[in-house]
């Protein structure tokens, strides 16, 4: 006797949430496509080298690698799951009884990528996030990463962005970030964490107990000071980089200290001679698909869930970043629930309900991360007129301020389109919440673009008419998404 085919779960993203997610949808029963922009399996936490040029040892570079290695061989072994890698969403459409992800198969930037288009029962956002990097004089500057920018190019090429890096920002990502340039064979001379001792205190020592089933995070903090340690890389709560220097390319920078509210104290100035920097101010959520869907958000721009991890969109589910900055253990857990009750699963097994306990516990690194590392408004003392704001369209601090005296208008849609800020090649990713705090626009310059990622205006036109292509594949996992032997 034949009953109902299994529902058809997508899953966007394959990183901690999107691979847990997988898993899970397919224990419960269902068929699982898993749609990844990159190459490999693993996202940005588990970034690591492909098979063709595999580490002698990766999992020195990598926490919780050995969950990657199960997560990664079960999806292989699993008859129900496809991964379609290099593969980019790169519209959502909403239809009467669900959505239709439009999808570009292929070499980024390539001509000629293959479309598709998939039509599931349900679907998984969780694409991850990427650094916020707050503006400051000369961060322009060749030699100026982010700080996930220079963990990918340690971890996944073994690439350091320079000799002498100085590491700066907010979070607590400063310090694998710190590890991997040290293990790159790069000298770390600073790592710069803007939050003074106080409000780290006040965010990570309250309520203390809610802290007791967290002991691999304080296995992981103490890794990474036994390594600063012993590379005599200096540690500077309430400091910050307020400036880079050079002649076509970072030779020095200004670091000085902060008050609580981030602005430059006075005096404090000093320059440290650097050939890289590696900033990071926190995380931004790739919120684009989510938005393209009409997912409700919150008022810190992060996806509405219920405990099921169920959008406001029927049909729609969430993990990871989207729903809040909580690290892999959040990730992982948010992952597993949305994944077995995207596939219809039980929620109510013993399994379920530990995975969802799991959840909630992590979810409260997401709060202590905001109250601890959360950006204050002072750091826009260390801005100049002068400073670079947009760095696609090269829009100055000083521009802005002058379109908001000419329009009178703060609203953020009006000035860009009046002063070009936000409106280049990363339509606004990097720029789009610094621009909105600037303008003190409260979040109402939130952009629906029907479009989420910039696509060729050859791929654009040789679209097929709109119909469904039922032709992804249903194979098993590629072999460029198997994971390593280390």
């Amino acid at each position: 006797m034949s009953g109902a085919p299994a529902r058809h779960v997508v899953v966007v993203g394959a990183g901690p949430a999107g691979l847990a997610a997988a898993h899970a949808a397919a224990r419960a029963g269902a068929r699982v496509t898993v749609l990844d922009s990159a190459d490999v399996l693993g996202g940005q936490y588990w970034r690591h080298l492909p098979a063709s040029r595999p580490a002698a040892n990766e999992r020195v570079l990598h926490h919780k690698w050995g969950t990657y290695r199960e997560l990664a061989r079960a999806l292989h072994a699993h008859p129900a799951v496809t991964v379609v890698p290099s593969a980019q969403v790169w519209s959502l459409e909403r239809l009467d009884d669900g959505v239709r992800l439009n999808v570009l198969v292929g070499e980024p930037d390539a001509a000629g990528r293959e479309a598709r288009a998939v039509e599931p029962d349900a679907v998984v956002l969780a694409p991850g996030a990427h650094d916020r990097t707050l503006p400051f004089p000369g961060w322009q500057l060749p030699g100026v990463y982010s700080a996930g920018a220079a963990q990918a190019l340690a971890k996944g090429e073994r690439v350091a962005v320079g000799r002498r890096v100085v590491v700066a920002g907010a979070g607590p990502f400063l310090l694998p970030v710190a590890s991997s340039l040290l293990r790159t064979g790069a000298a770390v001379v600073g790592v710069h964490e803007a939050s003074g001792l106080a409000p780290l205190a006040r965010g990570w020592l309250d309520r203390p107990w809610e802290l007791l089933g967290a002991a691999g995070k304080a296995g992981e903090l103490a890794g990474y000071v036994r390594e600063l340690v012993r590379h005599r890389v200096p540690w500077r709560p309430g400091e910050a980089v307020v400036a880079a220097h050079g002649d076509g390319q970072v030779e020095a920078v200004t670091i000085a200290r902060l008050d609580a509210r981030w602005a430059p104290v006075p005096g404090t100035e000093r320059q440290v001679e650097a050939d890289a920097v590696a900033v990071s101010h926190g995380f931004t959520p790739r919120l684009e698909l989510a938005i393209a869907a009409g997912c409700a958000l919150t008022p810190a721009r992060f996806v509405v869930v219920d405990d099921s991890q169920a959008t406001s969109v029927p049909g729609v589910w969430s993990a990871g970043e989207l729903t809040g900055i909580g690290g892999a253990d959040a990730a992982l857990a948010e992952g597993a629930v949305a994944g077995t009750a995207a596939a219809g699963g039980d929620l109510g097994t013993a399994r379920a309900a530990r995975t969802a306990r799991a959840r909630n516990r992590s979810r409260g690194f997401a709060a202590r991360i905001e109250a601890a590392h959360g950006i204050r408004g002072g750091w826009v003392r260390w801005l100049q007129d002068d400073t670079v704001v947009c760095r696609c369209e090269e829009t100055t601090y000083g521009r802005l301020r002058e379109v908001v005296d000419l329009t009178g208008s703060r609203e953020t849609r009006s000035v860009k389109l009046t002063s070009r800020a936000g409106l280049g090649p990363c339509q606004a990713r990097m720029c789009g919440r610094t621009l909105q705090e600037l303008l003190d626009d409260g979040g109402s310059g939130v952009d629906r673009r029907p479009i989420v990622v910039p696509v060729r205006l050859g791929d654009l036109a040789a679209l097929p008419a709109p119909s469904l292509d039922p032709s992804l594949p249903t194979t098993s996992l590629s072999a460029a998404s198997q994971p390593q032997e280390t």
